[in-house]
């Protein structure tokens, strides 16, 4: 029987009503004790890291979960991980770049209701977690709802419901069915060459969610804030308009100031390409980084994760450029 390590980070699987709403209350041994079912699957160590909303959940809440897990990690046969749902793909999407190449599972869950209420999707999401940890899967994944998704390709896609998350652009790497996992037809284990644990990040990235009518100065804002990475959210492809509002000649100067500028699209599914319109190529000559399939939640966090490892701008540009943890599809060349 694997020995798994049960971390509850807080979020609404371990909520109560309060005066000001549901907030986390309920501990990693409470949760576990919900579930009996666990006993049958695996030993179970429990450590209560913090009891936060995801809501509040910042880079340095990253930080220490991934330093937790790589302590603990080698004592383990996996980490189980709760939190809310909220950010959960964000936090999955930074561990999985600070982790780095891991021999072991480690599971993201919550659930969309209280771990207290009768009908909630908590037990579930638990008992299908801690499947997953017992697996032979290696790497950083949440589970939720019956689905594994690479921690890199989670995103919440509902507010409510208990499918709420989606595996962007990548295929599932699996479905928990009763007591077994049906794996999707790609490989169940992934090697990360080179890549090792570094849990450096800056937070000095801000996305910009491209408007009609939205003024160029709005950079230079940015810029005077001290921010040394810009995600935009382009149009359709990752388009940048560039005649009666001319967004690319300033995206240009803050290129040559040494900003890491990346450009991506504001629709979910199928990813970028500056290649194809005028108003993407233009925008790739004046130095802006294509961002191809990643999600929002990946993209940010790679790029907190890449300007913590460097300041120079063609090194960004390389390593955003890199595949580490299945999060992009690079074009063939």
């Amino acid at each position: 029987m694997k020995n798994i390590l049960f971390i509850n980070t807080g979020g609404t699987i371990s909520s109560s009503a309060e005066g000001h709403g549901l907030t986390p209350t309920q501990s990693a041994e409470n949760i576990v004790a919900a579930v009996p079912e666990l006993a049958g699957i695996c030993q179970i160590a429990a450590m209560n890291l913090m009891s936060v909303d995801s809501t509040n959940i910042q880079p340095e809440e990253w930080v220490t979960i991934a330093r937790t897990v790589h302590e603990q990690l080698p004592a383990y046969d996996g980490i189980v991980i709760a939190h809310g749902t909220d950010t959960m793909a964000y936090t999955a999407s930074a561990l999985s770049f600070m982790l780095g190449k891991l021999d072991k599972p480690v599971v993201i869950t919550g659930s969309q209701v209280s771990v207290l209420a009768e009908y909630s999707d908590s037990r579930k999401n638990i008992k299908d977690a801690f499947r997953t940890a017992s697996s032979e899967l290696t790497g950083v994944f949440v589970v939720f709802n019956g689905k594994i998704i690479n921690g890199a390709r989670a995103s919440k896609v509902k507010t409510k419901s208990y499918d709420a998350f989606e595996s962007i652009n990548h295929p599932y790497i699996g479905y928990l069915e009763d007591d077994d996992i049906i794996y999707s037809d790609i490989p169940h284990t992934r090697q990360s060459e080179g890549h090792v644990y570094n849990d450096g990040y800056s937070p000095d990235v801000f996305l910009i969610k491209l408007i009609p009518g939205m003024r160029p100065d709005i950079f230079d804002a940015v810029h005077k804030l001290g921010y040394r990475g810009i995600i935009v959210e382009g149009f359709g492809m990752g388009g940048v308009p560039f005649k009666e509002i001319n967004l690319i000649d300033k995206i240009e100067e803050l290129v040559q100031e040494g900003v890491s500028i990346v450009v991506t699209t504001q629709c979910l599914y199928e990813g970028g390409d500056l290649t194809i319109y005028e108003v993407g190529q233009r925008a790739l000559e004046k130095g802006v980084i294509p961002c191809y399939d990643m999600t929002t939640e990946a993209l940010t966090t790679k790029m907190m994760w890449v300007l913590g490892q460097t300041s120079d701008s063609a090194q960004v540009a390389r390593m955003m450029a890199t595949n580490y943890v299945d999060e992009i599809t690079l074009p063939n060349k």
